[in-house]
Order: structure tokens, then sequence, then C-alpha cells
């Protein structure tokens, strides 16, 4: 796979990776999600509503050994490898319901760099985009 500290990163692999993470979460596999952030991660929803520092402190915030039920669906996946920035648009289900955008910026096919914005909201992703929604948005 390409995204290693030898190769960049290309788009396709930046989706398999925050594929394959969602995919980790929503099992409730934390360990292995894990796998897919840097030892020096940095998850931060500014202006410092939550800030996480470390593996130890986002296995924590991802629920550790006893994760509570958790749904997160990528709707968008933007990816510039020149800058190893990518970005998505998901839904998050967990005690509340997010939507929001991840900005993040990958190293050595990892997550190096999580900075989030989200909206606490009940609605389906396609009545809280409304009138904005692309013509490829996925439900």
């Amino acid at each position: 796979m390409s995204g290693t500290s030898s190769e960049p990163m290309t788009s396709a692999d930046f989706e398999s990776l925050m594929s394959t993470l969602a995919s980790a979460w929503n099992r409730g596999d934390i360990t292995t999600a894990m796998r897919y952030f840097t030892a020096d991660i940095v998850y931060h929803e500014p202006p410092d509503r939550q800030l996480y520092v470390g593996l130890d402190a986002m296995y924590e915030f991802s629920g550790g050994s006893d994760p509570p039920p958790m749904s997160l669906v990528w709707h968008h996946l933007i990816f510039d490898p020149e800058t190893s920035i990518g970005m998505g648009e998901y839904t998050y289900h967990g005690e509340r319901q997010y939507h929001g955008v991840a900005i993040v910026q990958c190293a050595g096919g990892r997550i190096r760099r999580w900075r989030e914005y989200q909206y606490a909201n009940e609605l389906d992703w396609p009545a809280f985009v409304g009138e904005s929604r692309f013509d490829n948005d996925a439900g």
C-alpha cells in the first residue's frame, strides 16, 4: 500500500484508511482503530471544546476497553496528496447524533492530526444538508 513513509499517500489510500478506521470504530474494535493513528496524534475540536494528545488519550476518547455502540458514516472524502491533508463529511451516531467535517493530516500512512467541526442534530443526512445536497451525496 502507498502512504508509507517512503511512498506518498494517494486519494485511494486515504479513502481506504478512513473507511477502515470507521469500520473498526463501528465494530467497537478500538485497539485496531488506534493502529491508524501516529503515536503523536492530536485530536482537536476548536476552540478547545475537545483536545486529546497521544494514543492513550485517543484510545480513552474512543471508548477504551468498553466502547459504547457507535456508527460513523463518511459522506465525502477528499485528499490532497501534495500536503497529505484530507477531509471528510460525516454522520456520527452514539449517545447523540452529529454531522460534521473532519480535516486530517497524514504521515507514514496514518493519521497524525485530526481537527473536527460538528453539530449535534437528529435529522438524517439528506434533511440536514437540504438544498445544499450534492448530486452524489451518500445518504
